[in-house]
């Protein structure tokens, strides 16, 4: 005999069919209706959404199981979700749950969960290398660093694609030394000044002209100054000797425009 208290899932379950648990399920039908008809009930979603997710993450080197660990699902639901049933010959569900829907597309393809050998975009990989060096750290410590040599560090500079390996190691090694003085780690005071005078030959942007949210984004420009993009930004840059970057410049000759009307 059931021990579970009378209710709706006792009327739903157990097919008890007292006042208490015909309450129960007659309050839940009616506030179930009352949701609907103000548009807040929302048993299912379109699958359409999260299937797709699903492909691209699979293009990205992920298998099923991997994905269904990190959304918190049973494997068999994303196969599901992308073959359907085939044994039973029901296709790919047209609705899923939202919560499921939710899992699948929190899951994002960075390089913590992507495969080690994928190949990836370099952009991230070449400004952390450049701010480093002008930071003052050699390219042979930095290849040190990331188990890779000197040779590789050069031809991954002026290269726009890496795998992901090598852009965790940098990424590591960004974190580990961007705050860290190289004079205080062995580098001499003359291969530190090579170092800087070489990215400041090359334009290279320092640690601080990027923010952890753009540092990856291909879009994204370096902010020299902490202004650039203004017109003080053109001023700072001029008197700090910073190369000029193109949003100040531009920032500059709309406010010479400006002041010529």
């Amino acid at each position: 005999m059931t021990t579970r208290p009378h209710g709706y899932a006792r009327y739903k379950l157990d097919g008890c069919r007292c006042n208490t648990c015909g309450w129960a399920v007659a309050t839940y039908r009616d506030h179930r209706e009352h949701l609907i008809r103000r548009g807040q009930w929302q048993p299912y979603v379109d699958a359409a959404p999260a299937r797709a997710h699903v492909v691209d993450l699979k293009a990205c080197g992920l298998g099923e199981r991997t994905i269904a660990a990190l959304a918190s699902l049973d494997r068999k639901r994303i196969r599901d979700l992308t073959h359907g049933r085939p044994e039973r010959g029901t296709p790919p569900p047209a609705q899923i749950r939202p919560a499921t829907a939710l899992a699948i597309l929190n899951v994002e393809p960075t390089i913590d969960i992507l495969p080690g050998s994928l190949i990836i975009d370099a952009t991230g990989s070449i400004r952390r290398l450049q701010a480093l060096t002008a930071a003052g750290w050699p390219q042979a410590q930095l290849a040190d660093r990331i188990g890779s040599t000197p040779g590789n560090i050069s031809a991954l500079l002026r290269r726009d694609r890496t795998i992901v390996r090598t852009a965790r190691a940098v990424r590591s090694s960004y974190n580990e030394l961007w705050s860290t003085d190289p004079l205080t780690e062995g580098v001499t005071a003359q291969a530190v000044a090579r170092a800087r005078n070489h990215a400041r030959a090359n334009g290279w942007a320092p640690v601080g002209a990027w923010d952890d949210d753009t540092i990856d984004d291909p879009a994204a420009v370096p902010d020299w100054t902490g202004e650039c993009g203004t017109a003080a930004g053109y001023w700072i840059h001029r008197r700090e000797g910073i190369p000029r970057c193109q949003p100040c410049i531009e920032a500059r000759a709309a406010q010479r425009q400006q002041h010529a009307a």
